[in-house]
């Protein structure tokens, strides 16, 4: 493949905007909806409540034990009374999103649900790191999981823009485990996941909070943003605690006592936090799930016990990982 090639084609398709995904016609429309009148209210649980898909996902999160919410819920109206209406509208703009894009063909290197369940799960383990923060310095709840789902939709972009260097590009992360994405994205496609997702949300029109947890969640400690964005850090410690989940990006898997204090948390409590992942995991994995389809370990994995459709499973070490993509697995379904 002709890295000239791809260069070019990227880069005119950037320079284009309107050659960038589309918004989906149903996130365009909740982005628009107000929340402080009645009838906006109204009008977004209608408009969730036509997408059977839609309602049906948040339904199953608001179900979730991962979220901590203690009651069972069967519609879109009690989901709302769980979840609040800020954090609903949130969720579901996330979900609307990240689905239309994760709906293109698999290629022989990346499959777009992987990533998928990748963002789904990042997005559940910052809801639990959020828990861990103080009131005084935790971002807007609605917020959290939103850039928990959409921190790598660049990489999903970059999918839509051009399958062939987007194959490429997975296949070359699993041949070269110890470099950094960015060092491969650079030298392959001359930009980084990263600035193509910022792109595109920015041309979206999504909040700056947003873009900018796009454009760092690699580097959160490369640009100081004013305010701090503690969602920044927050997605890149996620990726940490489960390194290589569903899609090699090469994160470091050490986590220093100073990113625990920046999120508030006592680096003493990172053990039981990381327990407190373990907990959940098992909770999911001991429910019955016979959708789940493992993603593809990293290259670098341990192979051991059985298969499960032709794809490795992790090693013992990953099992709340494993466990986690179960459950975003069948309540996407």
């Amino acid at each position: 493949m002709s890295l000239k090639r791809i260069n070019g084609k990227l880069h005119l398709a950037l320079n284009n905007l309107d050659s960038l995904p589309a918004m989906p016609e149903i996130a365009h429309r909740l982005l628009a909806l107000p929340l402080d009148t009645e009838d906006g209210e109204v009008q977004m649980l209608r408009l969730i409540g036509q997408d059977p898909q839609l309602s049906a996902r948040i339904i199953g999160l608001a179900n979730a034990a991962a979220l901590g919410l203690k009651r069972h819920t069967n519609s879109i109206h009690d989901a709302a009374m769980l979840l609040g209406l800020k954090r609903l509208k949130s969720v579901a703009l996330g979900m609307a999103t990240l689905s239309t894009l994760s709906n293109q063909a698999a290629t022989k290197n990346f499959d777009p649900q992987d990533l998928w369940s990748h963002s789904m799960t990042i997005a559940i383990v910052m809801n639990l790191l959020s828990q861990e923060m103080s009131e005084k310095i935790r971002p807007n709840e609605n917020m959290t999981f939103l850039a928990g789902l959409l921190h790598d939709i660049g990489l999903m972009a970059l999918h839509h823009l051009d399958n062939e260097a987007s194959d490429e590009l997975h296949h070359q992360l699993r041949l070269q485990p110890k470099r950094p994405i960015q060092d491969i994205e650079i030298e392959l496609i001359g930009i980084t996941h990263s600035h193509i997702g910022a792109q595109l949300v920015r041309h979206w029109n999504l909040p700056s909070e947003i873009v900018e947890v796009v454009a760092l969640h690699h580097e959160p400690h490369a640009e100081k943003t004013a305010p701090p964005n503690l969602l920044i850090l927050m997605v890149n410690i996620a990726e940490r605690l489960l390194p290589d989940f569903g899609i090699a990006e090469h994160h470091s898997t050490a986590i220093s006592d100073e990113e625990w204090r920046e999120l508030g948390i006592d680096p003493a409590r990172s053990s039981g936090l990381s327990a407190l992942v373990n907990e959940v995991a098992m909770q999911i994995i001991q429910l019955p799930d016979p959708y789940v389809r493992t993603p593809t370990a990293p290259n670098n994995s341990t192979q051991t016990g059985p298969q499960l459709t032709g794809q490795a499973k992790y090693s013992k070490a990953l099992a709340p990982a494993k466990a986690l993509a179960g459950w975003a697995r069948k309540i996407l379904r």
